[in-house]
């Protein structure tokens, strides 16, 4: 691909994967992809993925703070055990064989897009925690953050789902507190890539700012629309990481 061309695409791709990502989750669906489709060894584009996404879930991030959506000091101990998880798992990725959970991830992530289909109420409002805080973030926190440094698509929508689901957060909540696990995890896992010398920079810091662009506004539809707005996005992209992950495997 011609220089001209490639970074353009590589903007473009970052702005929409930041705008979906920062609503539903699974912007990796469509940057990897690109990453691969320019020529990137897929080690390099996995690096340099962590590196755009990191762009993209820190602007979600701060606009969710800013706009009081997300406190901040409640994350705290999700921070901690986020980036330990994602440290493990990052490392684990080196010698170990992650295409078991191409083929396992899509069937649970259909079983949670029907889950919320026929469950019309789900996440439309606040509901009573059903676990604490302290053992919520600990047991997710190692699980989806390993989950998240070892293999990736759909990390966001595993934590909206267990925001809701244990601590009674709306989507547009759950929303809000999952960029900043997403942040945790895809820096956390970056500094392994990057010591290791699989990110490359220019395509990743052409991508991150249409990450940040993209996220940035995408973050605004949530806080502005709330979770009706964010329901039918977020089963629509679940759907389309299932099939694009059985895809991959049938082939």
């Amino acid at each position: 691909m011609l220089p001209v061309l490639k970074f353009p695409l590589l903007f473009a791709a970052g702005l929409f994967a930041g705008l979906i990502d920062s609503i539903a989750g699974g912007g990796g669906l469509i940057t990897i992809p690109v990453l691969l489709g320019i020529g990137m060894p897929p080690q390099t584009a996995l690096g340099t993925n962590k590196l755009q996404g990191t762009f993209g879930a820190g602007s979600a991030m701060v606009h969710f703070a800013r706009a009081g959506a997300v406190n901040l000091k409640e994350c705290g101990a999700g921070i901690l055990w986020t980036a330990l998880g994602a440290g493990l798992g990052t490392a684990a990725v080196q010698g170990l064989d992650p295409a078991f959970l191409g083929r396992a991830i899509p069937l649970l992530l259909i079983a949670i897009a029907l889950f919320i289909l026929f469950s019309p109420r789900l996440g439309m409002e606040d509901v009573r925690e059903r676990m604490d805080q302290r053992k919520f973030f600990l047991l997710f926190g190692i699980s989806i953050g390993f989950y998240d440094g070892f293999f990736g698509p759909a990390t966001g929508t595993f934590w909206a789902m267990a925001f809701v689901l244990f601590l009674g957060f709306n989507l547009a909540r759950a929303t809000a507190y999952t960029k900043v696990m997403n942040f945790t995890s895809n820096l956390v896992s970056l500094a392994f890539f990057f010591s290791n010398g699989l990110v490359s920079l220019p395509e990743g810091i052409v991508m991150g700012l249409g990450q940040f662009a993209g996220a940035r506004f995408g973050s605004r539809l949530v806080i502005k629309k709330g979770s009706r707005f964010i329901r039918p996005v977020f089963i629509t992209v679940v759907i389309a990481i299932s099939v694009k992950l059985l895809w991959q495997n049938i082939r």
